[in-house]
């Protein structure tokens, strides 16, 4: 572990540039592979891209839980869950056409299955506090078999787009690629992510230990933030080339990935983790009002405007305030085991 705090702090933002670096390497050679492959669309939307977008939020859980810090990456998720609801439609309206559009079915579908995501993650770390406690506190063990909830949800939400997308007939390859050079190229970013991810968690685990804070809290600013600056670019492009639909479409189908399906891979390959409810459960009732919040300005004439967009960034700003001020003990609202003494 990084032993010195003046280290830790320069590696934060060279890590996340490391981690922004490797996840352009991936997606380009995922998206390019899956043409070459003529994968169906709900194959490339549904997992390749997500797991594209997704993967240093997965490395960040895997790298947590194997560092026996698993509270960091459900953290990392949860809080890049709230940082793609709240800031990339927000920056992608501010920095882009002045407006984002949407439809009935991204709004009705899209949107509350992903609030259907959240509440099965946290039905499923209830059942953890629980089934499996771990003595008289609000921990609780996440087991395999526990985590197998989340993933038959995210396998009816894949039925759910097959059936969308109906028979499948192929298209013709357009123009020869270089196929082992993008698999180069997907391994190059894989290998970037995975240290670049590995350093980011270690960094933070010092300022947990330094400041003497719970893990969660930092995972749910700082790791958040890094791993979710892929997918902000991502949707960025998406805005700017009109393609407002597509540039939600990455936001929540990554979330949704995120939720039901990277914290339950982090628990399978250790076996079994704890999470804190008692923390957990207030960040899940903030990312849930952020949602509920994003679903009425994408209902309200279709369209997510500029007034729009700035609350959704001043709410962002208030929710860090939140999380630095019961970080550094100016405010209370957490329950008093997550902060003990």
């Amino acid at each position: 572990m990084t032993s010195s705090l003046a280290v830790a702090i320069v590696t934060v933002p060279v890590a996340t540039a490391f981690i922004w670096l490797g996840s352009n390497w991936l997606e380009d050679a995922s998206a390019t592979l899956s043409i070459h492959y003529d994968l169906p669309p709900v194959v490339q939307g549904g997992i390749v891209a997500a797991v594209g977008s997704s993967f240093p939020e997965l490395a960040s859980v895997v790298i947590a839980a194997l560092l026996g810090s698993l509270d960091l990456g459900v953290g990392a998720v949860v809080g890049s869950a709230i940082f793609n609801i709240l800031v990339i439609p927000g920056v992608a309206v501010v920095a882009g056409k002045g407006t984002m559009s949407s439809t009935r079915t991204l709004v009705h579908k899209e949107t509350l299955f992903y609030l259907l995501s959240v509440v099965v993650l946290l039905l499923t770390l209830s059942f953890a506090r629980i089934y499996n406690p771990v003595g008289d506190t609000s921990i609780g063990r996440l087991t395999r078999p526990l985590v197998v909830f989340p993933l038959a949800v995210y396998g009816f939400y894949l039925f759910l787009q097959w059936q969308d997308v109906g028979d499948y007939a192929g298209r013709p390859e357009q123009g020869r690629i270089d196929v082992r050079r993008k698999w180069l190229l997907l391994a190059a970013g894989l290998f970037v992510i995975l240290v670049a991810v590995e350093r980011l968690v270690d960094a933070v685990l010092l300022f947990g230990d330094r400041f003497g804070t719970p893990e969660f809290l930092w995972g749910v600013t700082i790791v958040a933030a890094a791993t979710s600056l892929p997918d902000l670019i991502v949707s960025l492009r998406a805005a700017k080339g009109e393609d407002d639909v597509a540039s939600m479409s990455n936001v929540i189908g990554s979330n949704i990935f995120d939720l039901l399906v990277v914290i339950p891979v982090g628990v399978l390959i250790v076996g079994s983790a704890s999470v804190d409810f008692g923390i957990a459960a207030p960040m899940f009732g903030a990312l849930l009002a952020a949602t509920a919040v994003l679903f009425v300005f994408l209902r309200t004439g279709l369209v997510l405007g500029q007034w729009e967009a700035y609350l959704l960034l001043s709410t962002y700003g208030l929710f860090l305030l939140w999380v630095g001020a019961e970080t550094f003990g100016f405010l209370h609202v957490l329950p008093a085991t997550v902060f003990p003494g």
